[in-house]
């Protein structure tokens, strides 16, 4: 048996957790956030909104039904680290191809487990997400904080530029409605929901201009998911503004908070973001409570937003953030949570339907 390699994560503000590498050697600077997630761990590694973090899960075993091909939610792992508890050695589930630790090694992803994820994901929660460094190669802990301090952080750094698409591409051509993706990470089950209802979806780069949209004679827009910062995407934020009111527009998450900017809304960073498949959110017109997954360090201001304008659908019920918007006039909304994601209820699917009445109501008013 190979001998445990050490590795340990140091945050910012001092605090040092060790524990002994299961994923690739090496050294990383991210945001360490947790997860609340059970399971999806595979959903997770490849979900590119997790760009420039530091992953903690709070279950405490993670990788006992391996990893496949088939539950990727983008081309590659995007995190800069991923912290357990204890990574599970036995893998079983017919679906299996690989085990956890394998995975991360060939994807050059560092993973520690033995850590006392309890304490970590405690710290987080009483003092806010912070800056950290992962690491296999340091010893010494003060200057693994000190790189923790100098590292960027995510407040004003567009990391969406790492993750989009460079050239556009159809997901499907087949559907009777084709929707323009504007890609700020896209995962890739909107694609398969989108093409689920008959729609022809082509998948754009985040700095696609208006006009070129446009031109594409959309039926809808969809403004995806992402890592980071909205405010450090001022020039997709200047493009959606092109869009308002001229083709039905659908945002989720990191493209909710685009929208909401484009709208003359602001955006704030959260405490600890909302990370996991557990998050309840109360659809304020029917009063039902849906049980959401969520990938999120900032948030639209609620009182930044014209209520002449624009009507609250939904809010988050355990710290009453907002959690999505409806234009009153134009044909516009957006959520701040995931209704593609699927962590066992599938409260959240029949939003798909609500983009689809949108626009076949948008097309009705023109004719």
């Amino acid at each position: 048996m190979n001998k445990a390699v050490k590795a340990k994560i140091a945050l910012e503000d001092g605090k040092i957790f060790s524990g002994v590498s299961f994923g690739a050697d090496g050294e990383r600077c991210g945001e360490v956030v947790f997860n609340t997630s059970m399971s999806g761990y595979q959903e997770v590694l490849t979900d590119p909104s997790y760009k420039g973090q530091i992953v903690t899960m709070t279950y405490p075993l993670i990788g006992n039904y391996g990893v496949n091909s088939d539950d990727v939610e983008s081309n590659k792992l995007h995190l800069e680290g991923f912290v357990v508890r204890e990574c599970s050695r036995i893998t079983s589930n017919w679906r299996s191809q690989k085990s956890l630790s394998q995975y991360l090694k060939e994807n050059n992803i560092i993973g520690i487990e033995g850590v006392d994820t309890r304490a970590l994901a405690r710290h987080i929660r009483l003092k806010g997400a912070m800056k950290a460094v992962i690491s296999t190669q340091c010893r010494d802990d003060k200057t693994l904080v000190e790189k923790a301090r100098n590292s960027q952080g995510l407040v004003g750094k567009d990391l969406v530029k790492h993750v989009s698409c460079q050239q556009p591409y159809y997901w499907s051509k087949k559907g009777s409605r084709k929707i323009v993706v504007i890609d700020c990470g896209v995962k890739l089950n909107i694609l398969r929901k989108l093409a689920e209802m008959d729609c022809r979806v082509l998948v754009v780069p985040a700095g696609f201009g208006a006009e070129d949209i446009l031109k594409e004679n959309p039926d809808g827009i969809l403004l995806s998911n992402g890592p980071g910062d909205p405010q450090a995407v001022p020039y997709i934020v200047v493009e959606v503004k092109k869009l308002l009111g001229k083709v039905p527009i659908f945002g989720i998450c990191f493209g909710h908070q685009m929208l909401a900017l484009a709208l003359g809304g602001k955006t704030y960073k959260l405490r600890f973001g909302h990370h996991g498949g557990n998050q309840p959110v109360k659809d304020l017109k029917t009063t039902r409570v849906a049980i959401t997954v969520q990938n999120h360090g900032f948030c639209v201001d609620i009182d930044s937003l014209s209520k002449k304008d624009i009507e609250i659908t939904h809010l988050n019920l355990n710290d009453n953030t907002l959690e999505g918007i409806r234009h009153k006039v134009k044909p516009i909304f957006s959520l701040q949570f995931h209704p593609e994601a699927g962590p066992g209820p599938h409260d959240a699917e029949y939003l798909f339907g609500e983009f689809i009445n949108l626009i076949e109501n948008f097309k009705k008013v023109k004719t």
